[in-house]
């Protein structure tokens, strides 16, 4: 498992890269969208992943990669709006920001170790596609509680979502890599 923590880390340092030159690009203008609206950023970008699976012909040029990407990075978004709230206007600094994702990658990663030890490392026999089927599957988790307000009878809440949504987008960024090292 050492090698998988090693792996997550070199994923999220590039998420991380990318999450902080767009702050510097954008500033949190993020800061002002609701929760639907980052989980539909979300679908978007799972949505056009499982086309790539589906569809031989690609009229964009970008791969599979950049949106697992962007799915762990408005996930982490999701996650920093649970805790601070919706604003108007946006109001982090680059600094306090990247300090947020930290944290909440931190917990993810926490989380996700505590969850392979547990299953044994069985995402590394599952395929990219059922991992993304799986962050589908969370999407309409999360759309669902949040028509419900929120609310959940006997479910883990939404933030757990974003946290397995992000895993297994580390998953699949893990198993892209390593199909490129082949």
């Amino acid at each position: 498992m050492q090698h998988t923590s090693e792996q997550y880390n070199e994923v999220i340092k590039i998420c991380k890269d990318l999450f902080q030159k767009k702050m510097t690009d954008y500033g949190s203008a993020w800061r002002i969208l609701r929760l639907p609206s980052l989980t539909d950023q979300i679908f978007i970008k799972a949505q056009r992943i499982r086309s790539l699976q589906q569809n031989a012909v690609r009229k964009v040029d970008e791969g599979e990669r950049s949106e697992f990407i962007g799915i762990i990075n408005y996930s982490i978004m999701a996650l920093i709006q649970l805790e601070l709230g919706v604003v108007d206007q946006p109001d982090l600094q680059t600094e306090k920001a990247v300090s947020l994702y930290e944290k909440h990658i931190a917990e993810t990663k926490s989380l996700m170790e505590n969850k392979n030890h547990d299953y044994g490392e069985a995402w590394r026999d599952m395929r990219v596609s059922s991992l993304t089927d799986l962050i589908l599957q969370k999407l309409l988790r999360v759309k669902q509680i949040e028509d419900n307000q929120g609310r959940t009878l006997v479910s883990e809440g939404i933030d757990a979502n974003y946290q397995d949504m992000i895993n297994y987008a580390v998953f699949a960024m893990i198993h892209l890599q390593e199909n490129n090292n082949k």
